[in-house]
């Protein structure tokens, strides 16, 4: 069973806000030429389907659509063309510290975001020690300090506890392995796999082809916002390693 579906999605942005038109410009043009001059598609007609359980590896130059594919999935952002369903709930391990309040202190926070991803008090209250654990003992001695105090490190920490303890079935994962020091990327790799045994449904995106190679079966490539390769995760590779300047 699809637990993904995208089927001709695209979705468009304004290049430059510098170039929105003022409103006499607005009713002069009415949305021609000059309206259109700032836009660009960074997806656009692009279709798959993900079943449940598969590992999904996304890969392409930069600026070619892969962070944007995970937030549509993720619900963040909403397509202008075409449809995106997901058949269960969302875990992001995209922006981690998003959601955060600088006034409030990191258990505050914990709740806080804990209860947007639609965990309850009990359950943060059951697993707090445990949360606050595997965020590492900085966040540890802190935890009752506001976050405005907090290392960009320690607040990725943080994030990725909390995130890492959600049930949802669909895990969404950009560039996290790459923030943190050695420890803490070991426990992102660890905790990954741990949701992976459990059954999850992993889209990964990553410049890094052993983390691709390791978490991944399968592989969609991007290149200009258009979905050019979905197969195997070494077919994407090997698309992307062909494309390259050289």
């Amino acid at each position: 069973m699809a637990i993904i579906e995208a089927e001709g999605l695209g979705i468009r942005f304004v290049r430059n806000r510098r170039r929105q038109l003022r409103l006499r410009e607005l009713l002069i043009h009415r949305g021609g030429r000059s309206a259109a001059a700032g836009q660009f598609w960074p997806l656009r007609d692009v279709s798959f389907r993900v079943e449940a359980g598969e590992t999904v590896g996304v890969v392409g130059r930069n600026g070619t659509g892969k962070s944007t594919l995970l937030r549509l999935i993720a619900g963040v952002l909403i397509p202008d063309e075409g449809r995106i369903r997901v058949h269960g709930d969302v875990a992001p391990l995209l922006e981690l510290s998003a959601g955060f309040s600088n006034d409030l202190t990191g258990r505050e926070n914990l709740y806080l975001v804990g209860g947007l991803h639609g965990l309850s008090t009990g359950y943060l209250r059951r697993h707090f020690d445990e949360i606050v654990s595997f965020a590492g003992e900085q966040v540890e001695r802190s935890i009752d300090t506001s976050v405005r105090h907090y290392s960009s490190g320690m607040k990725v920490r943080l994030g990725f506890a909390v995130i890492a303890h959600l049930p949802h079935p669909v895990l969404l994962v950009d560039e996290v392995t790459a923030v943190g020091d050695a420890e803490f990327r070991a426990k992102c790799y660890a905790t990954i796999e741990r949701l992976l045994a459990e059954g999850r449904t992993l889209v990964l995106v990553s410049h890094n082809e052993k983390d691709l190679t390791r978490f991944c079966r399968r592989g969609l490539y991007l290149d200009g916002g258009r979905l050019v390769v979905d197969g195997t995760i070494d077919e994407a590779l090997g698309a992307y390693a062909s494309a390259a300047p050289r």
